[in-house]
């Protein structure tokens, strides 16, 4: 398996049969078109974690309707914020639940946001984590304004669901994780609880490509 950073947190998983796809938003550089044109012959898969801009492309629902082996599986806030017909996706996540393909097996966690987090299970027994959004948004006191809780109150859940993950999965061989330059000096915070927690093989941080207010 070959592991792709395409743009702020979409990364592709290459195997020889398949390509799973986490959270493609924009792809500035090409790299996904390219790795999409040496797909043919293999399933791909479109795995979008919630529903805001910066984790889904628009495009996603009429590409996978208008290429045979191309799959959507987005997290059920998506499907109902982005009008996703029903009878698209190959699934629908919602966490607490596993969805199986014949490459992998995908299990849904909750998220510190919206939406799902997720660990992928490789036939060969290889396992990917994508957070998506769920991280330890540990904002200053003074910025509390950006989310709804306390900082005490993002922690706790932050950390229960990270014993969620633990209880099934006490090491991945891959980690994407958000280290967001807008926590400031907390933007290692959620990553370091959850590296304690969890036997992680790589780190690989995303979710850094948004404007930092001044």
């Amino acid at each position: 398996m070959t592991l792709h950073y395409i743009y702020h947190s979409c990364f592709v998983a290459e195997e020889a049969d398949c390509l799973i796809v986490f959270d493609y938003w924009r792809d500035p550089d090409g790299r996904l078109a390219e790795l999409l044109s040496r797909s043919e012959g293999r399933e791909v898969y479109f795995v979008v974690s919630h529903f805001h801009e910066d984790h889904y492309n628009a495009a996603l629902p009429s590409l996978c309707a208008s290429h045979t082996g191309w799959h959507l599986l987005p997290s059920y806030d998506t499907v109902k914020r982005r009008r996703i017909p029903r009878e698209l996706p190959l699934a629908v996540l919602r966490f607490g639940e596993s969805v199986e393909t014949p490459f992998f097996r995908l299990q849904a966690y909750r998220s510190t946001d919206v939406g799902v987090c997720c660990v992928v299970t490789l036939r060969d027994g290889t396992k990917l984590f994508h957070a998506g959004d769920c991280n330890n948004w540990y904002f200053p006191h003074e910025e509390t304004d950006r989310v709804k809780i306390t900082p005490e109150q993002m922690e706790k859940l932050f950390l229960s669901i990270v014993r969620d993950i633990r209880r099934d999965h006490p090491r991945v061989d891959y980690a994407m994780f958000p280290i967001d330059p807008r926590l400031g000096e907390e933007r290692m915070r959620g990553a370091n609880q959850l590296m304690q927690a969890i036997e992680v093989g790589e780190l690989h941080p995303m979710h850094f490509c948004l404007p930092v207010e001044k």
